[in-house]
């Protein structure tokens, strides 16, 4: 009997469900993966595909079958969620890009040329650092520049 393959949120799910029962960080499923920390999380809640050797080390290390490791690495459709995006952490970036978005375009273009920063050459990364006013949340944006050619 043939079934079919879960669902990339099912297997999300289960993933979260045992980092949170093992009482493991990402940052601990990142390096057992070696795999950078927020390309783990983002595939791992199904934003990516995820190479096979790390979807079976993954499932291995958290004890999930084989029916999550055909869900990692599948290509997933990539959809923006209008729910997730009332989150107040998710609404604050919209609201930073709908701020900043415009200056951050001119600057581009005047530092590059006509062109785009692509999202699918990047990198992400997070962080925290200290401040005396209360820590500071750091992510960084590192988009290859595609100039329009014609």
């Amino acid at each position: 009997m043939t079934t079919a393959i879960m669902p990339k949120s099912h297997a999300a799910e289960l993933i979260v469900a045992e980092r949170i029962r093992r009482g493991l960080t990402w940052a601990d499923i990142a390096e057992h993966i070696d795999a950078p920390l927020v390309w783990t999380v983002a595939a791992l809640l199904g934003q990516h595909p995820v190479p096979a050797d790390k979807a079976i080390t993954l499932c291995a290390f958290l004890g999930l079958d084989d029916r999550v490791v055909e869900s990692l690495v599948r290509q997933p459709t990539r959809t923006a969620d209008d729910a997730a995006a009332s989150d107040p952490t998710i609404y604050r970036f919209h609201e930073a890009l709908a701020v900043y978005g415009p200056a951050l375009k001119e600057l581009i273009h005047e530092e590059f040329g006509d062109g785009i920063m692509s999202a699918i050459n990047f990198r992400v990364d997070f962080a925290r650092r200290s401040d005396p006013d209360g820590d500071r949340v750091v992510v960084t944006f590192d988009g290859k520049f595609l100039d329009y050619r014609w």
